[in-house]
């Protein structure tokens, strides 16, 4: 299965550029994060549109506002208020769109979805929109593009690319923050098992693949096996 893209029913087009323009305020106010940009929210909308091709009865609208607002507060992955960016997120969003006149009979969903889309924050996903973006963020983190963010978020850390002589931890406990590469077995490859909808497990399950095949190439060339 491969993300699609499909031409946008008129009200979702005319919100989009809206939505995109209030994400990037947010990125300007915030700094440059490269796995946290203009280009992950498309992603993840990309994401999102295969899996509704699946949900029809999803509010695709809510999904939208959802996908490109969902990091309108980013904080480090290392800061201890982590778990709260999605609640700080769903508020900033609320405000936001009031301002734009978004049908406020959708904007607790939106703000729901938003909330519900951290990994960090465990706010259990109850509606279907809030499903599907959850899904949709993960799957950004697999694959080749899961990959190249995984060691810039690694760098911008300060870990480690592995360590030294044990790079698949088969003789100590993983530790991501120390070493990028343990963050496939500490975390990635629990995902495919988390995805809320089945088009997202299987979506999720392809590109898992590119990660462990990756994995296991970089330990060969890191131990000198290859």
């Amino acid at each position: 299965m491969q993300a699609t893209t499909r031409p946008l029913p008129p009200e979702l087009g005319a919100w989009r550029p809206r939505l995109a323009a209030l994400a990037a305020a947010a990125l300007a106010e915030q700094g440059p994060d490269g796995a946290h940009d203009l280009t992950h929210f498309e992603r993840v909308w990309r994401n999102a549109q295969t899996l509704l091709a699946h949900y029809p009865k999803a509010d695709a609208l809510v999904v939208l506002a959802a996908c490109y607002l969902h990091d309108l507060v980013n904080v480090p992955k290392d800061d201890p208020r982590r778990s709260s960016a999605s609640r700080l997120s769903a508020a900033l969003a609320r405000e936001r769109l009031a301002a734009l006149e978004f049908p406020a009979d959708k904007l607790a969903a939106v703000a729901h979805a938003i909330e519900a889309h951290s990994f960090s924050a465990a706010v259990p996903a109850t509606t279907l929109e809030a499903c599907i973006v959850q899904d949709a963020d993960r799957l950004d983190g697999l694959g080749a593009v899961g990959l190249a963010r995984m060691f810039y978020i690694a760098g911008r850390m300060g870990s480690a690319l592995a360590h030294g002589t044990d790079p698949l931890a088969r003789e100590r406990p993983l530790d991501d923050k120390a070493y990028a590469l343990d963050h496939i077995d500490a975390k990635l490859a629990r995902l495919p098992g988390m995805m809320q909808t089945d088009a997202g497990r299987a979506l999720a399950e392809q590109r898992l693949a590119t990660l462990t095949d990756f994995r296991a190439a970089f330990a060969a060339e890191w131990t000198g096996a290859d």
